[in-house]
């Protein structure tokens, strides 16, 4: 079993107390820039042993009756199709996922914003599609000399050009499918537009990472600044939180920098501005819920190498640089992070030298290391994936979880009728076989209830997985990580 690092019912409860709170505190009427990602936080389950990837929906789901939600989405990202690297679509496209989500939830969703509007064909497009959805939209505008040009910003020719979003609820949640997607230019148009309607309102910032009241240097915080290596994200001491309490929180480069501007607007707007820092405009209690500290850094620097390993694969594929690279190799110095740390590196190298060929090796809930080789029918991803279930149900390695009957015709499908130069399976397809095995073979069905105890477990392989075999360990539940290497040295890989 997972060791707990975190109490997420409790993290629920005071969560949700905070965010009435700071509703209360501007008269009861509130916009929350929610950072991050609303739904399958796998990030922060993954540091905070213990957290639900749903969490935030379920700590919004508390305060159902008060909650709008307000999507923005940037045009320009629209126009170039932008596409989010862990689902595979596009950001206009994930807005109306986002939507069926909220919805199936029984969460209401007010509106789309479409920011740094310009006329752009693709936005004209898309909010025509939405309008025939019966979605309410808006057009947000780009303003000039944003954000520091603080009189030009808070008047009729900056945000004043924009739509005024009309909302009903006192809990304004507006998120995006992404970030740069124009969260905080839109809560600022609204208090804009709203002071001069004579509505009382205010700003807030939901932001998981940093944890302001964890040290600066604390793994949880350095796991964020691997997460975020390519953006150049730096956790910093918040020395306007210092110099206004005596106390130190953490807080990162990008809102330390922009809150003088912040504040400015802020008193342009309102008169005056409500926070000190910008450590103030958060909400964020998810340091107060960690219950078992050693497991939340050990949980952190696991995370910190598999972000180490990605960047790598990244910069191997052409599609990252060197940058968040060396950028990893620091954080990993500073969190004291080896490759040791999780037992499936060594051992898949171990197994690769010992066959002469792709490996790899997966870390069991129970501590057990599994390995899997390469063969004439089977990749080293599938191979690990049925020994492992073979562990899991205390199979013995002498018995058969796919018959000969069904791999041998599958593997001559995929090269006489299918084109494949290949025969080894995928882990899809031997997922499938193996259900197709369990017909007559028990163990097989024996194997596939094993399935679940895969979630959370960290699996290091010796080359770059395929598409397929990397995105069903994915969503399996399994921490994948490879060396970044190719298993050949073609030029077009799949």
């Amino acid at each position: 079993m997972t060791a707990i690092g975190f109490d997420n019912q409790r993290y629920l409860t005071t969560q949700s107390a905070q965010i009435k709170e700071r509703i209360a505190q501007f008269g009861g009427k509130l916009y929350l820039e929610f950072g991050g990602k609303l739904f399958d936080d796998h990030h922060a389950a993954r540091v905070l042993s213990g957290f639900a990837p749903d969490s935030k929906i379920c700590m919004l789901q508390q305060l159902q009756e008060d909650v709008e939600i307000v999507i923005a989405i940037h045009a320009a990202d629209i126009e170039k199709n932008k596409v989010r690297g862990d689902l595979g679509i596009t950001y206009d496209e994930d807005v109306l996922r986002l939507i069926d989500s909220f919805r199936g939830l029984g969460l209401y969703v007010g509106s789309v914003v479409v920011t740094r509007y310009c006329g752009q064909a693709a936005a004209d497009a898309f909010l025509e599609r939405l309008t025939a959805l019966g979605i309410r939209c808006y057009r947000h505008y780009p303003i000039a000399g944003y954000p520091s040009d603080v009189p030009h910003i808070v008047s009729d020719e900056g945000l004043g050009k924009n739509e005024y979003i009309e909302t009903s609820r006192s809990l304004v949640v507006v998120t995006a499918p992404g970030p740069g997607s124009g969260k905080m230019a839109t809560c600022l148009s609204q208090l804009y537009h709203d002071h001069k309607r004579g509505i009382t309102a205010g700003y807030a910032k939901f932001e998981t990472f940093p944890v302001w009241d964890l040290p600066l240097k604390h793994p949880v915080n350095l796991a964020y600044e691997a997460a975020t290596a390519d953006l150049d994200d730096v956790n910093m001491i918040d020395p306007f939180h210092l110099e206004a309490y005596g106390k130190t929180a953490v807080n990162y480069n990008r809102d330390v920098e922009i809150f003088p501007v912040l504040s400015a607007i802020f008193e342009k707007i309102q008169g005056y501005s409500p926070y000190k820092s910008p450590t103030d405009m958060g909400v964020n209690m998810a340091g107060s819920c960690i219950v078992d500290d050693a497991v939340c850094c050990a949980a952190s620097r696991m995370e910190i190498l598999r972000r180490y390993y990605t960047a790598c694969v990244e910069r191997r594929r052409g599609k990252g640089g060197d940058g968040p690279v060396r950028k990893l190799e620091l954080v990993m110095q500073q969190a004291g992070v080896t490759p040791e740390i999780c037992p499936a590196v060594p051992a898949a190298l171990r197994k690769a030298e010992a066959t002469g060929g792709p490996a790899g090796a997966m870390v069991l809930p129970d501590g057990r290391v599994v390995t899997g080789k390469t063969s004439d029918t089977l990749g080293a991803a599938s191979a690990l994936l049925l020994n492992a279930l073979k562990a899991l149900g205390g199979i013995g390695d002498q018995f058969e979880l796919i018959s000969a009957q069904v791999l041998e015709p599958v593997c001559r499908l995929k090269t006489e009728y299918l084109g494949h130069k290949n025969p080894r399976l995928h882990t899809d397809e031997v997922l499938m076989a193996r259900t197709i095995s369990a017909l007559t073979t028990p163990l097989a069905e024996l194997a596939q209830q094993q399935l679940p105890k895969l979630r959370g477990c960290d699996a290091h392989f010796t080359v770059i997985l395929s598409e397929v075999d990397e995105s069903l360990l994915r969503r399996l539940g399994i921490n994948v990580s490879c060396e970044a290497r190719y298993e050949t040295k073609k030029l077009y890989h799949r």
